[in-house]
């Protein structure tokens, strides 16, 4: 028979332990490992266990399927929560043990719901666990570049990644180089970031600033140090510090110059951003000798500026600007009026989600009551689970609605919303440009276009739908 295996990461147990025990109870019991499915954390979402769902309904019938799991709290992150999963897997028709040979699931049910009601709030307890993992150094969220996270929720150095590290520490503390030539070196030598993109003054920048490569851990306001194994020396990293400190010196305020499209304007040649860049100039007049000053606005390709790839593209800002604002005239398809029937086709999808989510309470609260009756000794475990699995039937499917509901509705309120406001600001843009304050300008051209393209010689406008 296979045997599916399905785990949530917890305090006291990590998904890599549980994988293990899982493996060894198949070989041990002679069962074939189908396959392994994973909730890090306590996501609400619970990818893994939908996938297993899925997994089962396709091969359930013919694949002589049994699901493996810890123990009964490990399917939710509460009790009402993994005893309806509990019953959403009865559904099936597929076997359900624990890797605890003397664990007897359907009683545990019972003990676990008996047990709840006098231990108090599972969400206080949820976040008071919280704050002690914070407390204890264990990783909460993503772990930093260099690091992943290991057994005990300690950050552990990946040493490919780690090599990294050292590399641009090295690179700024000894060589001498800026962050925006760092970048430059890493991407030429076809280094990339972990999402395998390029690097960036900001990206190297923040590793630099980052305490966790001295091991120490930060996060709630609280830092542990000495959690982890460091990457750095404590006393090479306080020196990049110093050094970064002296690029700007205390208590001097940087005067910035905001430009109008910074944010949504793009190369139309490597499909980076393009910000804005302010140049002064000095020169000496040869004819009398006087110094002149000028400065210069301009929109530069982010590429050549913080890794110097792609070439020399730039634009005036005062060009660039000006072409926008003769584009954005009322008329033709741009200003198309917003169907009559979208707000009350968006307005439907949101009142259908609100039926859904309190259908779901109230069958979630349905089955506390089978469960308080059982406690009780008014049903017996067989009348339990026979209530509890009609009744998860009805769950599954109200959340198969739920998620297809959520899709329609954002996508009819998205589509209205975005009509109405868009036509509102063209108008506005249109008629007031002058005299509109420079934040709100902004704003507006932000509610209006999705993006500007700027090649050499053309400037594309991509309006919003």
């Amino acid at each position: 028979m296979r045997a599916v295996g399905y785990f949530r990461e917890t305090k006291s147990r990590g998904l890599a332990e549980q994988s293990e025990s899982f493996l060894e109870f198949c070989k041990s019991n002679g069962f074939e490992a189908a396959a392994t499915f994973l909730d890090p954390g306590s996501p609400p979402e619970a990818p893994g266990f939908k996938q297993m769902l899925e997994f089962v309904r396709l091969q359930g019938a013919h694949g002589f399927l049994l699901v493996a799991i810890s123990d009964l709290m490990n399917l939710g992150s509460g009790p009402t929560e993994a005893v309806r999963r509990y019953f959403q897997l009865a559904s099936l028709g597929v076997p359900i043990i624990s890797l605890n040979d003397e664990a007897d699931l359907p009683s545990d049910l019972l003990r676990i719901w008996s047990r709840s009601r006098s231990n108090g709030s599972v969400g206080e307890r949820v976040k008071a666990a919280m704050r002690q993992k914070a407390v204890r150094g264990e990783v909460l969220g993503r772990p930093p570049y260099g690091y992943r996270v290991g057994l005990r929720r300690r950050l552990v150095i990946v040493p490919v990644e780690g090599s990294v590290i050292r590399y641009i520490f090295r690179l700024y503390l000894k060589d001498g180089l800026g962050i925006r030539r760092i970048a430059r070196r890493l991407n030429d030598e076809q280094l990339r970031t972990r999402k395998g993109g390029l690097w960036s003054m900001v990206t190297v920048r923040d590793i630099l600033r980052n305490r966790a490569y001295v091991g120490t851990y930060s996060r709630f306001g609280v830092r542990v140090p000495a959690s982890h194994r460091p990457l750095i020396a404590q006393e090479d990293f306080q020196r990049v510090q110093e050094r970064l400190d002296q690029r700007r010196p205390v208590g001097e305020a940087r005067r910035m110059s905001p430009f109008l499209l910074s944010g949504i304007t793009y190369c139309g040649y490597c499909g980076n951003k393009m910000i804005g860049v302010t140049r002064k100039q000095r020169w000496q007049r040869r004819s009398d000798g006087m110094t002149r000053m000028a400065q210069y606005r301009y929109y530069q390709c982010e590429s050549r500026t913080n890794r110097s790839l792609c070439d020399y593209h730039t634009r005036r800002a005062v060009e660039l600007e000006e072409e926008v604002r003769r584009s954005l005239k009322p008329g033709g398809s741009r200003t198309t009026k917003t169907a009559g029937n979208g707000a009350l086709a968006a307005g439907e999808a949101e009142a259908q989600i609100r039926r859904l989510r309190e259908k779901a309470k109230r069958l979630d609260r349905r089955l506390e009551q089978y469960l308080e009756s059982a406690v009780s000794g008014r049903i017996n475990q067989d009348k339990l689970r026979s209530l509890g699995v009609n009744l998860a039937s009805e769950q599954l499917q109200v959340e198969e609605q739920l998620v297809e509901s959520h899709k329609l509705a954002e996508l009819r309120a998205s589509e209205a919303e975005r009509r109405r406001q868009r036509d509102n600001a063209l108008h506005r843009l249109h008629e007031n440009w002058n005299a509109l304050a420079f934040g709100e300008r902004r704003e507006l051209i932000r509610a209006v276009l999705d993006r500007i393209v700027v090649k050499d010689d053309a400037v594309e406008m991509v309006f919003k739908p």
